[in-house]
């Protein structure tokens, strides 16, 4: 009789569950680990599985008993215990590539990828390719581990992924049938080491890739541009710049693809529901991973029309005396910011910071697109000696730093809006410390604000 094999699962957030409970299904017996010794509602989460309680313990102290070791996204693969994992012949994955084997093979991957903008661009794939009546998953760094539904994904489905560079560092067999790459600018230079690293790792969606797939990469973006050769896969363009010779392009005011010889109108941008010229990009890029698919025009129009975009990404909360509130905790680094300060089309104080961990981000270039449009910047947090640099740096004199936490960020800028105005939340940072992850930091926001 074969012995049972162990898995290690480091790393207990909703990844690492929704892994221990697929492995302890599978037949592994399962150890599960983290730093904290005591995290909250853990033990309700991994319902009735069998497992060993590795909490509060080093993984070193487990690997003489692994098989098999599976990662957290917030985990460096370069870490010490997992090099000493690696030369005792323990294999080392993440939860996107156990998940990924544990899919059926006849799937297909649908993956977004890049710094910002693939949230809504998977939600909104994902839209396109239910409305098409194909059966689909949209899973991911989206919110909901591959793993949490990998054994339903049967032939012919199609998994939409959102994939980021935390995950992909880990992939072995992982492959996207379509991968669209969105931009890289600069973000979690802390946790990589350096921007080639990060670079490194975003690249690694096409490793697997065939002559059989599609790659959509962004023309515009130069970095992203250049990747045409790390791939084997049919390589497409978006480009709200130029018009590539095959891909999704604007001309008069639409959005056009161009595909095996043929043209065709998709829509005017004037009919698309999201706002943004940040969101145009996002939406040629989930016309090009669903045509490329096989999606219809119809169903794809449809849903180009109809989506409203993701929660917390440039999300309307109310409007209060002439003031608008958005919520835009999406926003985690700067570039992301500057994507809804462009989208604003009213004078807008902007909350900053709203957290306690620093990705060691420069503002500067957040700071330069206030051109008159940011009247006031309020901040928090561990970020705000970097806001507080870039403001001296770019002359802007109107920033009020506030050590009382969102709900005071909000009633002071309450006391400072004018009707007309809006209140952006957008912090260019993480939650970390402060909140659980963004979506919570978003939903206290809103919370605050449907209480003014």
């Amino acid at each position: 009789m074969e012995r049972q094999k162990t898995a290690l699962v480091v790393g207990m957030a909703r990844s690492g569950i929704a892994s221990a409970k697929l492995l302890a299904k599978n037949g592994y017996r399962v150890i599960i680990n983290d730093l904290k010794r005591d995290i909250s509602g853990l033990f309700e989460a991994l319902g009735d599985i069998e497992f060993v309680n590795g909490l509060g313990a080093p993984p070193e102290a487990f690997l003489e008993e692994t098989d098999l070791m599976v990662l957290s996204p917030v985990i460096p693969i370069f870490r010490p215990f997992v090099k000493s994992a690696i030369d005792m012949g323990i294999e080392v994955i993440g939860e996107i590539e156990l998940g990924y084997r544990y899919c059926d093979r006849g799937s297909k991957f649908v993956c977004i990828g890049g710094t910002n903008g693939k949230t809504t661009t998977t939600a909104l794939t994902g839209e396109i390719f239910k409305t098409a009546g194909r059966n689909t998953f949209v899973l991911g760094n989206i919110g909901i581990p591959i793993c949490e539904h990998a054994e339903e994904v049967k032939a012919g489905d199609f998994v939409v992924a959102e994939t980021a560079s935390l995950q992909l560092e880990s992939i072995v067999d992982f492959r996207a049938n379509a991968a669209g790459l969105l931009n890289i600018t600069e973000d979690h230079i802390n946790r990589f080491g350096s921007m080639e690293a990060y670079i490194a790792a975003k690249v690694r969606m096409f490793e697997n890739q065939t002559e059989e797939d599609f790659a959509i990469l962004n023309l515009d973006d130069p970095i992203v541009r250049g990747m045409a050769n790390k791939t084997k896969a049919r390589v497409i363009y978006i480009s709200l710049e130029s018009e590539p010779e095959e891909g999704a392009f604007i001309r008069d005011g639409s959005i056009m693809w161009r595909f095996d010889g043929r043209e065709v109108k998709v829509l005017p941008i004037s009919e698309l529901r999201i706002p943004g010229e940040h969101n145009v990009q996002n939406a040629m890029c989930a016309i090009a991973l669903s045509l490329c698919m096989g999606i219809e025009l119809e169903p794809l129009r449809k849903t180009l029309r109809e989506f409203p975009g993701v929660e917390h990404r440039i999300e309307f909360v109310r409007e209060k005396n002439g003031v608008q509130y958005i919520n835009d905790s999406k926003g985690t680094n700067p570039d992301s910011t500057i994507k809804a300060v462009r989208a604003m089309g009213r004078p807008t104080i902007l909350l900053l910071g709203v957290g306690e961990y620093d990705k060691f981000s420069d503002f500067v270039p957040l700071f330069k697109e206030f051109n008159g449009k940011v009247k006031a910047v309020i901040a928090s947090g561990k970020t705000v000696p970097e806001i507080l640099t870039a403001a001296d740096a770019t002359g802007f004199t109107n920033v009020v730093v506030c050590s009382d936490g969102l709900k005071e960020m909000v009633k002071l800028a309450e006391s400072m809006a004018k009707p007309g105005d809006t209140v952006l939340l957008s912090p260019a940072a993480a939650s970390w410390g402060m909140f659980d992850d963004f979506e919570h930091r978003g939903r206290v926001f809103k919370d605050i604000v449907k209480k003014l």
